[in-house]
């Protein structure tokens, strides 16, 4: 079925960990003092982006599994910096107990949200990107998004590194100008480059620049690994090595990198509602949290006019 209006695809562990750090605990706190500074800034950003991109569906992606095993087993390092003493992911302790809050509202606004065993967010999203009706938007600050970007299908990123309120609209054409490769070889400049933030060490040596310009001229890392092996390809002789040395490396870090795609999810309605769900909860929940305010908001967004 074609559809004139997107449907948002939400990263909400990229967006609610956002609205965490960027709204003070002191600011959001139901009547016992619990924060709820996640919970509000959440909201506040559906409600922006169902005003701003007047969309006719939305899915929330959640991650059931936020360092699958066998992204893991290819590369041991993955997010390693990450993993708690005593096991799971750091995450601040004000923050764990406002995620099934988030749930419960959205449940009460009757907004889906989905997660998958085994999977991140990140392939939840990737896979709801190839398989929902286009036009497609995913919502996220998570620079491995860009990967998604398909002008065909069509699907945009919508990439809030710098907030909701100031996104970056990014179809291939922004990926190109922002990283100097299109959006279908992300994956491969990624894995070159490196990601501190993931624990992707990258190939010692080889920056942005230096990624974009070899994906430039061997079109990606199949063609960059086959031209290693031929003495006319044209490598600088300490490139070469550099390349040569993380050979290990570059046969892993792709399939690491690349989001899923056909993650098993269950059938979804993601038609956005003109009016809560569930409203008597919805004024429940609200009140017991203290989130009128937001609740408030994000109801008069979904009843706007979306045409």
């Amino acid at each position: 079925m074609a559809h004139r209006q997107p449907i948002l695809l939400i990263d909400s562990p990229s967006l609610y960990f956002r609205a965490y750090f960027g709204i003070p605990e002191s600011a959001a706190k139901t009547g016992d003092g619990q924060p709820v500074n996640a919970v509000r800034g959440f909201l506040d950003m559906l409600a922006q982006l169902v005003r701003t991109r007047r969309p006719d569906r939305m899915i929330c992606a959640l991650d059931h599994d936020w360092r699958p095993a066998w992204r893991v087993e290819l590369l041991p390092s993955y997010k390693a910096h990450r993993v708690a003493p005593e096991g799971g992911e750091v995450v601040p302790d004000t923050l764990s107990p406002q995620v099934p809050m988030i749930l419960e509202v959205l449940d009460a606004l009757g907004i889906p949200a989905v997660g998958a065993t085994g999977y991140e967010a990140d392939d939840v999203l990737g896979t709801l990107a190839v398989t929902q009706p286009g036009p497609v938007e995913v919502v996220s600050g998570d620079r491995d998004l860009f990967q998604l970007v398909d002008d065909a299908h069509p699907v945009r990123l919508l990439y809030v590194g710098r907030g909701v309120a100031k996104l970056d609209d990014c179809d291939d054409a922004a990926v190109r100008t922002r990283y100097g490769v299109p959006a279908d070889r992300y994956a491969d400049f990624a894995a070159l480059r490196g990601d501190p933030s993931d624990g992707l060490p990258g190939v010692a040596g080889v920056g942005e620049k230096t990624a974009a310009r070899l994906i430039d001229r061997y079109g990606g890392l199949d063609g960059i690994l086959a031209a290693l092996d031929d003495p006319r390809s044209g490598f600088a002789p300490g490139l070469r090595a550099k390349l040569d040395a993380a050979r290990d490396y570059l046969a892993v870090a792709p399939k690491v990198v690349r989001v899923a795609t056909d993650v098993p999810l269950p059938e979804l309605d993601p038609a956005l509602p003109a009016s809560p769900a569930d409203p008597d909860r919805l004024l429940e929940l609200a009140q017991r949290w203290n989130l009128a305010g937001s609740c408030r908001r994000l109801v008069d967004a979904l009843a706007g006019d979306r045409s």
